[in-house]
């Protein structure tokens, strides 16, 4: 699959399109940020440049990879979403990140939501979220998104948790699907007030 051949998805308020040059600067931005702490960061500028060629490439060694998130309304880049499979992974990964002064408003569970449909559509049976065990904000988001904890499940390093999509045939039962949808739509609503912390 060729760089151009990225299919580009769209929900309500988002759409999703493959990394592009002009997206560095964010990208650069926060994985020098704190935020990136639970992704191996914060990354000097070598390896923020290292890690972005690696997001490009992926695409073309794997045939599928991370999303730039675009709001539909502005086109500007909230963050990323998508499958991560390098050498050494034990399984397929769904994974995301937001920048930071875009968090808190549901970006990442409706991009993430959009991104496995498409990956189930293409044929995956199931995927993993690795996740640090501290990261507690990618922790919800994944319980929200229908995950459980697989203790069996090897995982990246030993230090992080696996947690273990929902398989196609449960997304399509409903319950979670609709959890998740309803979620979804009320952040779409502009007079639904998430209480509590942030998450993305």
């Amino acid at each position: 699959m060729g760089h151009r051949d990225i299919p580009v998805l769209e929900t309500g308020r988002l759409v999703l399109r493959g990394p592009e040059a002009t997206d560095y600067p964010d990208f650069k931005a926060t994985f020098a940020s704190y935020r990136s702490r639970f992704m191996g960061g914060p990354l000097n500028p070598y390896e923020a440049w290292m890690l972005y060629a690696a997001e490009i490439g992926h695409w073309e060694i794997r045939g599928y990879g991370m999303w730039m998130i675009h709001l539909r309304d502005t086109g500007e880049t909230v963050g990323m979403a998508g499958g991560w499979f390098p050498a050494k992974w034990p399984e397929r990964e769904i994974a995301w990140i937001i920048w930071p002064e875009k968090a808190g408003k549901g970006y990442a569970l409706e991009a993430t939501h959009k991104v496995r449909d498409h990956f189930y559509a293409q044929g995956w049976d199931g995927a993993v979220s690795y996740i640090d065990p501290k990261n507690l904000d990618s922790i919800r988001l994944a319980e929200r998104l229908g995950c459980t904890k697989d203790h069996e499940a090897p995982s990246i390093d030993g230090s992080d948790a696996v947690y273990r999509h929902p398989s196609p045939a449960t997304l399509k039962s409903g319950q979670i699907r609709d959890g998740i949808e309803l979620e979804i739509g009320h952040y779409r609503d502009p007079l639904f007030k998430p209480k509590g912390m942030p998450i993305d």
